[in-house]
């Protein structure tokens, strides 16, 4: 019997758990300590940011909530490798690669607090909004990228999906036309673990889940998700290949969803402590911040000062969020329809004539 094809999917890793290198052969953002110290304080601020969200909705001034805690690593590297012009399409937890796009916490806030207006957020308005169904945004961004193809334009669009996103049609359905028409996307399955309450043993078969992208014809590789620079490095590749029409990539970023799965949920209920503690034991924070003191490059007062300035920054934002004037009830109709439907007009009259107390 002959041997028709053969596969590997190539681990890749910079730094150990306690921040120390482990290869020599080092991508050019290993040593680029400007870009790194203002990577890991975008990485900071996104902690506080997130600490704060999680308190806002626990004192009931925000709607349900979902906490990156923990992915912090694979988020900023996503969105600091992507070009203004690349696409960005999310799930609805990814608030680093957002931000370092230009989304302000406020615009993150309002939508979670159930303001729309949030979704018209100040980052690039060719980037796609959160999108909660799961994985259906893989479609959007697939969308994204054939319209760049067939434009010749050397734009990238990059989609994330969770572990349990990754087993939806949606998301096989997007690789599978990226592979067949070589389109320029990136898909980053973000492996956190737990698809709420579902392990990732309990989810599919596959040693990896970066070889579902082997079946569609895609690069595919699994990157440990807490490591900063490798998940830099992955996405540099990756966006560069898609840019110059040599077709998209699947990566896999391992890492562990350290809170619960939204502030619906209680994690507690199905995950042992242990192994949550273990978890914490290879965050990217700790980690990035310990390879940063090896260069000498960050230290305990600089830590302490940045994380008082950005409670402040995010008491700023908080405060914006929370005196911004709700809308009217009319507009839930205004602005869903070029013309509204007839038994819509009949609802509007009747949400206006409640408000009014007639």
């Amino acid at each position: 019997m002959s041997v028709v094809a053969t596969f590997e999917i190539e681990y890749l890793q910079y730094l150990d758990t306690e921040g120390r290198l482990i290869r020599e052969d080092l991508p050019a953002l290993a040593r680029d300590i400007k870009q790194l110290v203002d990577i890991y304080k975008l990485m900071t601020y996104l902690r506080v940011f997130d600490g704060k969200a999680v308190a806002l909705q626990r004192t009931g001034k925000l709607g349900t909530y979902a906490s990156c805690l923990g992915h912090e690593a694979a988020h900023v590297a996503i969105g600091s490798a992507m070009q203004e012009d690349d696409c960005l399409a999310i799930s609805y937890r990814e608030y680093g690669a957002q931000f370092y796009r230009g989304v302000h916490a406020r615009d993150v806030l309002m939508y979670w607090g159930g303001d729309e207006r949030g979704s018209d957020f100040s980052g690039p308005a060719h980037d796609f909004p959160w999108c909660v169904p799961i994985a259906t945004q893989c479609l959007h961004a697939a969308g994204a990228a054939l319209a760049f193809k067939l434009r010749k334009e050397p734009r990238v669009a990059v989609c994330t999906v969770g572990d349990g996103g990754s087993s939806k049609a949606d998301f096989n359905s997007a690789i599978n036309v990226a592979g067949a028409m070589q389109l320029p996307l990136v898909a980053v399955i973000v492996n956190n673990q737990w698809a709420i309450s579902v392990p990732r043993s309990a989810q599919t078969g596959a040693k990896t889940l970066a070889q579902k992208g082997i079946a569609a014809g895609l690069d595919c590789i699994q990157v440990d998700g807490n490591d900063l620079i490798a998940m830099r490095a992955a996405m540099d590749q990756a966006i560069k290949r898609a840019r110059h029409g040599h077709g998209g990539t699947v990566i896999e970023a391992v890492t562990y969803r350290l809170s619960d799965h939204t502030t619906a949920d209680d994690a507690r209920r199905y995950r042992p402590d242990a192994e949550v503690k273990d978890a914490w034991e290879r965050e990217p924070l700790k980690r990035m911040r310990n390879y940063l003191a090896s260069l000498n490059a960050w230290t305990e007062d600089e830590e302490n000062a940045w994380k008082a300035q950005c409670a402040d920054l995010v008491d700023t934002e908080v405060n914006a969020y929370l005196e911004t004037k709700s809308q009217p009830v009319e507009a839930m109709f205004d602005y869903t329809y070029a013309e509204l439907p007839p038994d819509l007009v009949a609802q509007r009259a009747e949400a206006l004539a409640r408000e009014r107390g007639a």
